[in-house]
């Protein structure tokens, strides 16, 4: 069964940071590229930011220079460092498994940045 799931979510102060790590169980993790998405109420899913198996990085235009995405293949873990934080990155924060047609997703988890 596989299974992604996200912490690292809450509540932050405009100019915070967050951490997001998503643990990955059930795929042969090293073969997926992975993928952070976001979505803010009433809007639709968003893409964040993707590292493929042998690192490559892009990201969403906004969050370039202040969003980090790093995979741990022995750990089964990637992370989305979010530093200088907005107001209007708030959203739910989803974890993406990505390996040719198979996609699977996490369950989400809460970001808010709020003063």
């Amino acid at each position: 069964q596989v299974q992604l799931v996200e912490s690292g979510g809450g509540l932050v102060q405009p100019g915070g940071s967050l951490r997001l790590s998503c643990a990955a169980s059930g795929i042969n993790f090293s073969m997926y590229a992975m993928g952070w998405y976001r979505q803010a109420p009433g809007k639709q899913r968003e893409f964040v930011a993707r590292i493929g198996t042998g690192g490559t990085t892009n990201y969403r235009e906004s969050v370039k220079g202040r969003f980090t995405i790093s995979r741990d293949n022995a750990k089964n873990t990637v992370v989305l460092q979010m530093n200088s934080l907005k107001p209007e990155d708030t959203a739910v924060y989803f974890c993406q498994a990505l390996w040719v047609s198979l996609t699977y997703w996490g369950q989400g988890t809460q970001v808010t940045v709020s003063s």
